[in-house]
């Protein structure tokens, strides 16, 4: 055998182990999603699992402490332990559009813009003099920091507002996750890895205040479906449950 035949069967030998360790790696990091879960009742309360997770963890150092729309992702005011269970209310604030898309191919009712009204209280300062001077107390609230939260959105649209009846915080859905694509699962943003470890997993009771649109979260999915995480979101936003199922 000559040289340059001695170093063709090198080369051939060598690019044959390259494909072999190529193939190995594929195999390894070709993730099955989680396993499929019958979607909740949409009702005003449900019982769901939630989990938390932080900006730091390896898997979302890519994205910094953004969310899946851009936005920054941000912590829940803090809790109010002796939160009760209460008739549904309506919010006294308007949360912010999830999704900005095109309103003439958009199929849902516009949204109010963000609002918020003062809400003021007077006292007057007993004076025998004229009333000019008489002095007032204004107290002026302000609504609790709304969380970020990560969840299917085929089951709670972006935008959703819901409250932990346990703690009384507020979060919106604003991102989601490969974990959580066909799971009644709920993952709660926190500001570091302390916080995150310390709430851990927990079946909480939500009180939905405001639901997302689907059809504004099914059209920003489908400009990403290439994963199979999203393509599984958009196939049950579509009504394709047994094909979403499917999708592993």
């Amino acid at each position: 055998m000559t040289y340059a035949e001695r170093r063709n069967l090198a080369l051939i030998l060598l690019a044959a182990f390259i494909a072999i360790i190529l193939l190995t790696a594929c195999g390894t990091t070709h993730h099955p999603l989680p396993a499929y879960e019958p979607p909740l009742a949409k009702t005003d309360f449900q019982h769901v699992r939630t989990t938390a997770y932080t900006h730091t963890e390896a898997d979302h150092r890519e994205y910094s402490n953004h969310n899946a729309l851009g936005g920054e992702l941000h912590a829940a005011g803090a809790p109010i332990h002796r939160a009760e269970a209460v008739a549904r209310a309506t919010l006294a604030y308007e949360a912010p559009r999830a999704i900005p898309v095109d309103e003439t191919a958009s199929y849902s009712p516009q949204l109010q813009p963000f609002s918020m009204d003062e809400t003021r209280t007077r006292t007057t300062k007993r004076a025998t003099k004229p009333t000019r001077n008489a002095k007032r107390a204004v107290a002026i609230s302000k609504p609790p920091q709304i969380g970020s939260a990560a969840a299917d959105w085929s089951r709670w649209p972006a935008g959703t507002v819901f409250r932990l009846l346990s703690t009384g915080q507020n979060y919106r859905v604003e991102d989601y996750g490969w974990a959580l694509s066909g799971r009644n699962t709920i993952d709660l943003y926190m500001a570091n890895q302390r916080e995150m470890n310390s709430w851990g997993a927990r079946q909480e009771t939500i009180e939905i205040l405001r639901w997302g649109d689907r059809q504004e979260s099914l059209q920003f999915l489908r400009r990403h479906q290439d994963y199979r995480h999203i393509k599984r979101m958009v196939l049950e936003l579509e009504g394709r449950e047994r094909e979403a199922a499917a999708v592993q």
